[in-house]
Order: structure tokens, then C-alpha cells, then sequence
């Protein structure tokens, strides 16, 4: 099962990809559906793309979350 979940943007590069820090993981996804994307911010990520911009606080509610379900929000959700 694929999850879309909460992610930082630490890195913009051409066009319109950028990198993601999830725990400690980094992968390359498209911005290709969201305006305005900005080092630092967070984005959903589902299947390498981000499908809108997200507040800090709801980013940090939905990681504990995860973390709090058992579910490391570093154990893969982005693969």
C-alpha cells in the first residue's frame, strides 16, 4: 500500500523536481502539480509527487502520528 505523507523540501532542481527529507530519507519527486514551493517547505508526497503544500504544524501532527501508529514515517512510504 501506498501512503501520501508529509514531507520537507531541502532542495529545488531544474524545472520542476525538488528533494525531500523524510527522517533522514532524501528522494528526488516532481512539483509539477504545486505552485510556489519553497526550500523548507512541506509537501503530501504520493508515488514521487507532490500533490500540495502543507502547514508545519499539520505536517509535524501527521509524522507523530505515524510514528505514534508504530509506522516509522521513515520505513519507505515514499517508494
Amino acid at each position: 500500500m501506498c501512503l501520501a505523507i508529509p514531507a520537507q523540501v531541502v532542495e529545488l532542481r531544474e524545472g520542476d523536481n525538488a528533494v525531500v527529507d523524510l527522517a533522514g530519507v532524501r528522494k528526488e519527486i516532481s512539483l509539477a502539480l504545486v505552485d510556489g514551493v519553497a526550500i523548507g517547505d512541506y509537501v503530501i508526497v504520493h508515488v514521487g509527487y507532490a500533490l500540495n503544500k502543507l502547514d508545519p504544524d499539520e505536517a509535524a501532527r501527521t509524522l507523530a502520528l505515524f510514528a505514534e501508529l508504530g509506522g516509522s514515517a521513515g520505513d519507505s512510504p515514499l517508494h
